[in-house]
């Protein structure tokens, strides 16, 4: 065998067995690009290749099947979590599927399915697992309910229900009840360093607080969730991404109290698709540089989104006194129906009860392209770009954007401070020259 040939099957098979990304020329925003308005990730099998070897595991049938019901679990209002936690340590051992049979309701308290695992572990959730009622449970870590953490090659899937019983956790939220001391509440569930994930065809109903987070993983594909909670809920965001790089959303319904998607820190290459929001906040990228931390986001593409009587359509969010960047974010092809704020940058973000003071530094924000977002908006201001004075909003992209007001009566405006932005074609409100 020639060393040639010797040499590509080598790079062949370590391309088959890692992960990988590639940059595509989608993130190349330029003042001179000319960006195409559609079919942008339109994600097939193919496609999905790009994301290494996950599809592929995921497709494979895992060799065996456990229920939980085989290990004590009785769906009979009794605490279930012992039994979940011993069908889940065989499984994960034996790289089998964890199956939660359907027509039963299993009450579990704050509980961490933990990895490594063997190859082609998978959750199924046919039934509903409800959040054990008694907040004391949660105790010392009120941060979390169910956790899936350092399981790699794994797929949660089902068609399945996660409730976390959040009325009560609601109810003393200091944001329901200013008397009470803010607290954090638990996320419903969390994936933690979970690398070649998916998850998909799920119902996540009524969280303490968020719903599901993906916290420092890697090759991540979402795909068809259902994400309900009332709109009053406070601190309820539907989907949450911190720290994770290469991570697909697509396909879903999702209305709560807060983002529906909010997208932190340290992510990377984020494609949000195929979304419908409300009621909600809208679909978030922030908040960014809370107590003088640095800030990194990149390579954020949200393509066909519909927001429905949402408080915020699209929005970027940073405090005062932040470092770092938030850079190269396409927001494309959306429609806004009575949304109160649907284009909105704000960098004097402050969600606390005592004032902000302003400070100098602040989280760069740079190549954002606003393409084709069309429909009404349910106050005046329809566009607000109210950027930093020490680090002003640079490189702004807006391109056939047409808000006009709910109802057809009044006017929209556009208010725009500290930002350089660039229009192309349909732009309606505009901001005024003198400040563009």
């Amino acid at each position: 065998m020639s060393p040639l040939v010797l040499l590509f099957i080598i790079l062949a098979s370590l391309s088959s067995c890692f992960g990988y990304h590639i940059e595509e020329p989608l993130y190349q925003t330029n003042a001179y690009e000319r960006y195409p308005m559609h079919n942008y990730w339109r994600f097939n099998n193919a496609k999905h290749e790009r994301f290494g070897f996950m599809t592929r595991a995921n497709r494979a049938t895992p060799h065996s099947s456990i229920s939980v019901d085989d290990f004590g679990a009785k769906a009979d209002g009794r605490d279930d979590t012992e039994a979940f936690q011993k069908a889940w340590n065989e499984a994960c051992s034996r790289g089998a599927s964890l199956v939660v049979p359907e027509n039963r309701i299993y009450l579990l308290k704050p509980i961490t399915f933990s990895g490594p695992c063997q190859p082609n572990t998978a959750f199924m959730i046919y039934g509903t697992i409800k959040a054990w009622p008694v907040m004391s449970a949660y105790e010392p870590d009120r941060l979390h309910w169910i956790v899936f953490d350092s399981v790699s090659n794994f797929k949660v899937d089902g068609g399945g229900t996660f409730n976390g019983n959040g009325k009560i956790w609601w109810q003393n939220s200091c944001k329901t009840n200013t008397n009470l001391p803010c607290k954090d509440g638990p996320t419903a569930v969390t994936f933690n360093e979970c690398n070649n994930l998916r998850v998909a065809n799920l119902r996540f109903k009524d969280a303490q607080q968020m719903h599901v987070t993906f916290q420092r993983c890697f090759n991540v594909i979402v795909s068809n969730l259902v994400v309900k909670a009332p709109g009053n809920s406070p601190n309820t965001d539907g989907i949450h991404v911190s720290e994770t790089h290469n991570i697909q959303i697509s396909n879903s319904e999702i209305g709560t109290g807060d983002d529906c998607i909010s997208i932190v820190s340290g992510s990377q290459n984020v494609r949000v698709t195929d979304i419908t929001c409300g009621p909600g906040h809208g679909i978030s990228i922030g908040s960014l540089g809370a107590d003088n931390s640095e800030a990194e986001v990149s390579n954020v593409v949200v393509n066909r989104a519909t927001l429905r009587g949402t408080s915020n359509g699209v929005r970027i969010k940073t405090w005062q006194g932040g470092h770092g960047y938030a850079r190269n974010i396409k927001f494309l092809n959306i429609v806004m129906q009575n949304v109160t704020n649907p284009i909105i940058i704000d960098q004097y973000y402050c969600d606390q009860q005592v004032p902000c003071q302003e400070q100098v530094s602040g989280v760069q924000l740079s190549k954002v392209l606003y393409q084709n977002i069309r429909g009404t908006s349910a106050s005046e201001v329809a566009i607000k770009f109210e950027c930093s004075k020490s680090v002003p909003c640079r490189e702004i992209y807006v391109e056939d954007v047409i808000l006009e007001p709910e109802g057809g009566s009044g006017g929209t405006i556009a208010t725009c401070e500290n930002v350089r932005y660039v229009n192309r074609g349909k732009f309606f409100p505009q901001c005024s020259p003198s400040i563009k």
